[in-house]
């Protein structure tokens, strides 16, 4: 049962999976881009696929794959799990798929993408085999893509050249087919679909006929009549165009030639000719000569001769007619009984003609008496008559004795020479009927190589002979060559090619055969980097030339002929190597330094930047320009002379850096550049700076009980400039005061201090005008300020002392100049005054044991007030017209206290 039931059961799967099989039709375009969507399998068999919200029930993950990797593989993309059918990299070209109709089945066609039922029978096809699974939605699909012809391809003829041919008589409308129409590997209407001529003449246009199978061949029909005779050619373009949008088109040249036809008959340009014999002429001589013309092209042209049967026979016996080329000739003697008038019609014979009719009458003179004769006896080379000299061959030189004489001995004969050349014919004594035919002057092959001359005889009746002698000069090497040009002038830019052709030398030689042909050779003053073809004359250079290296060659050249011994002749060439802008300008230093004293003169010459460049013309021309720094300094352009716009201040910068750039004229331009350091020599044009003290109304209290040597105060002052300029010296050049002298300062330092011991009566207000001189030179350059003094124990009245400042001091001036090497001396204190001191120290301590406490008070109170003042006096600064330094400012007025 088992078995029975697979039995039934088997045939019916099998015709469900085959029904399971499907078929789906799209088209496209070729030549389309990697990507474009063909169609969606998924979507168009109907197949659950999940989209973006959820299903209700859980969807099946389809899955789609090519069953094999064929041909049509290579062109598509298959999505496995949308189905969708996409493009490939590979473009797809119909041209190339379906080569021909017959291959419709496998591949084809072009338009945008679609799907369609079913593809025509003719369509283009790419064939798929896609399997769909899961088992459950098993199935084969067969997909058939129709590949769709855009016009890409433009008409093109098999050949260039087609030649076509109409005979002449052709009627109008004559149509004749044109072999190799062209070809368009595009269909439809894309293919070719018109044909046109460019120029017709008039008398030609292009009919396109069909056939069966839909190819279109283009056929000449004949609109006006044609005469070979008038043009026996046209040529013209046949062009193809295609039906595509927009439409292309190919063309090729088209020869119409004109073919002959026999329409034309023979014709003689005269009716009659009327010739003149002496019946003493040889066997042989020549008559006379007919000739007619037949328009027509070969054998239609073709003409005989012939006599007509109206010509009589003895006539015909006389006179030779040749059929070929109609020349009459005399073929019998003439004696007594021949007729002196014939009468010759002669036929020009045609293929299909009528013939064309001439009448020769001959006319025969008879004559009795023989004529003279010259019997020649050559002495020069003789061949057929040609007498063979060569040139260069001296006067005189003999070519051949002629004997003259009468047959019958009754009549004097006599003879001349006839034609022109260097020749002379003389008689030669002693006999009577001898003469000589010689040269007279050198022969030359170059200026002419053949001479024709006659020996005429002539008898006392009249009668003539002539001996013709043709006289051949034979060359000889006796011409050097010669160059077109003695001075060959050439010129060439440096850095050529190697191998750079310059020129090609001609020379020519008058002489023939080997004895004119020149070669070519370098002089032996040409270096050996050139190189000149011996049989062309080309000169070439075979390495790079540099102007700067060297601009001028001057060498020779010479031109050898072949002959023996060989003759030559010598040129000269000259060749200028022109300047290429291979050379950037070049500064004679790297780096430039310049020591300028300060305050120099606005525009004034800080120095000269010299550069060069080697090349030549506006190559070499250079221009410098300053790249930083420009507000400040300009350069001239053509000397170099670098200049400051403005006075230089070195205490504001003592040096600057510029960048020089030097551009040359050349096309593209080439630069360089270059480092210029200006160093500011200083000069003495800046005075002592007092930065302590600090005015001129200051003072400072000093206690009488301050020990002689002991530092009272300081002037401190600074210099802007800069080595001796800036050495400062301090000296006191007036000073007012009870004991001015008690006061010294030191030269070095400005350190102020006291020099002997202070008594009462030296108590006071001092007033000491101090200089502050520097070094400088050619002038030195000093300031001046007033150091006060109070010599007291205290200030108990400012306002008294700020009264004494504002008076103006009468000091008068000590012109000394401070020796700042000398060390300062003590004075030797004289015995006789310590004794007075002694008792006034004795009397000031008993008063100062009563007062001790009191005083101390009220000098604390006093003290306190003193420093709070100093204080406030320190505080006022100074306005300065410069920078002063750190470390200068740093220094404080030194303060005294009690010892």
């Amino acid at each position: 049962h088992l078995l029975l039931f697979l039995l039934f059961v088997g045939p019916f799967n099998c015709f469900a999976s085959y029904s399971r099989a499907t078929e789906l039709f799209y088209s496209l375009n070729e030549g389309l881009p990697a990507g474009v969507l063909i169609g969606s399998l998924a979507r168009d068999l109907r197949l659950p696929v999940s989209a973006g919200k959820r299903p209700a029930a859980p969807q099946p993950q389809l899955s789609f794959t090519l069953a094999s990797r064929g041909l049509g593989g290579q062109y598509v993309q298959l999505d496995n799990r949308s189905g969708e059918l996409h493009t490939s990299a590979m473009e797809i070209d119909r041209e190339a798929l379906c080569v021909e109709s017959s291959e419709a089945t496998v591949f084809g066609g072009a338009a945008a993408v679609s799907s369609s039922s079913s593809p025509s029978p003719d369509s283009c096809l790419l064939l798929l085999d896609v399997l769909v699974l899961p088992q459950e939605y098993f199935r084969l699909v067969k997909v058939k893509i129709a590949i769709r012809d855009v016009n890409d391809n433009a008409p093109r003829f098999p050949v260039p050249h087609i030649r076509l041919s109409v005979p002449e008589n052709a009627p109008v409308n004559t149509r004749l087919a044109i072999e190799h129409p062209a070809l368009d590997p595009d269909v439809g209407t894309n293919s070719v679909q018109t044909y046109r001529l460019r120029d017709n003449y008039g008398v030609f246009t292009l009919d396109v006929e069909e056939n069966e199978s839909g190819e279109r061949t283009p056929y000449l029909i004949v609109m006006g009549a044609l005469d070979r005779e008038t043009r026996e050619e046209y040529v013209t373009v046949i062009i193809a165009e295609d039906g595509g949008t927009p439409p292309l088109m190919g063309s090729a040249t088209l020869t119409i030639g004109i073919s002959d036809i026999n329409d034309n008959c023979p014709q003689f340009s005269d009716s009659q000719l009327n010739v003149t014999l002496y019946g003493n002429s040889s066997l042989g001589a020549h008559v006379a000569t007919v000739h007619a013309v037949d328009m027509d092209l070969g054998s239609n042209a073709q003409i005989t001769y012939s006599y007509s049967q109206k010509v009589p026979q003895p006539s015909k016996d006389l006179f030779h007619l040749n059929e070929s080329t109609g020349t009459i000739t005399l073929s019998n003697k003439v004696d007594g009984d021949t007729p002196r008038l014939h009468r010759l019609i002669i036929l020009g014979n045609g293929p299909g003609c009528i013939p064309a009719v001439i009448t020769v009458l001959v006319t025969i003179i008879k004559v009795m008496m023989r004529p003279p004769e010259v019997v020649p006896r050559f002495i020069a080379n003789e061949a057929e008559g040609v007498v063979y000299l060569k040139e260069l061959e001296p006067i005189n030189t003999p070519i051949a004795f002629f004997t003259i004489k009468d047959p019958d001995e009754k009549y004097k004969v006599n003879c001349y020479l006839d034609g022109d050349g260097p020749f002379r014919l003389s008689p030669y004594k002693p006999y009577n009927n001898e003469y000589l035919l010689e040269t007279t002057k050198p022969l030359d092959y170059e200026s002419q190589q053949l001479y024709e001359i006659s020996v005429v005889a002539w008898n006392s009746e009249g009668f003539h002979v002539n001996k013709i002698i043709k006289v051949q000069v034979l060359d000889d090497n006796d011409n050097s060559p010669v160059f077109s040009q003695q001075l060959i002038e050439l010129s060439i830019e440096e850095n050529n090619v190697p191998n750079a052709f310059l020129t090609k030398l001609h020379a020519t030689d008058a002489d023939s055969g080997e004895r004119g042909k020149v070669s070519y050779f370098l002089g032996p003053d040409a270096p050996s980097y050139f190189s000149l073809d011996k049989t062309t004359g080309v000169l070439t250079v075979s390495t790079q030339l540099d102007r700067e290296e060297k601009e001028k060659y001057r060498y020779t050249v010479k031109a050898v002929d072949s002959g023996f011994p060989p003759r030559e002749s010598i040129a000269t060439v000259t060749i200028t190597v022109l300047d290429k802008n291979d050379n950037s300008p070049r500064f004679i230093n790297k780096d430039f330094s310049f020591f300028v004293p300060e305050n120099f003169p606005g525009f004034g010459e800080i120095g000269v930047i010299s550069v060069t460049d080697a090349d030549a013309g506006q190559n070499g021309w250079v221009a410098l320009s300053v790249l930083n720094g420009s507000d400040i300094f300009v350069i001239d352009t053509g000397k170099g002379v670098l200049r400051a716009k403005v006075s230089l201040d070195r205490e504001q910068q003592s040096s600057y850096v510029l960048w020089i750039e030097a551009v040359d004229g050349g096309d593209p331009a080439l630069s360089s550049t270059a480092k210029i350091t200006i160093l500011l020599l200083d000069i003495n044009d800046n005075p002592p700076l007092v930065l302590f003290p600090q005015s001129n109304m200051s003072y400072l209290l000093v206690l009488p009980s301050t020990l002689p040597g002991s530092p009272i105060t300081e002037v401190y002052a600074v210099d802007k400039d800069t080595g001796m300029n800036a050495v400062i010296a301090y000296s006191i050049i007036g000073r007012r005061g009870p004991r001015p002298e008690s006061f010294r300062i030191d030269p070095k330092t400005g350190n102020i201090t006291l020099e002997e011991s202070l008594m009462q009566n030296d108590y006071g207000l001092y007033r000491l005008l101090v200089k502050v001189s520097d070094h400088g030179y050619p002038e030195p350059l000093h300031s001046t300020v007033m150091v006060n003094l109070f010599v007291n124990d205290t200030v108990s009245n400012e306002s008294y002392i700020e009264s004494l400042l504002r008076k103006e001091p009468d000091i008068s001036i000590e012109e000394k100049q401070p020796q700042i090497s000398i060390e300062p001396t003590h004075k030797k204190m004289e015995s006789a005054s310590c004794m007075p001191t002694l008792v006034a120290l004795s009397i000031i301590s008993l008063g100062s044991i009563a007062l001790v406490t009191g005083m101390g008070i009220y000098i604390c109170l006093r003290k306190g007030k003193k420093h709070h003042r100093a204080d406030e006096s320190l505080e006022v600064q100074i306005p300065l017209n410069g920078r002063i330094s750190l470390h200068m400012l740093e220094k404080k007025p030194m303060e005294i206290s009690n010892i």
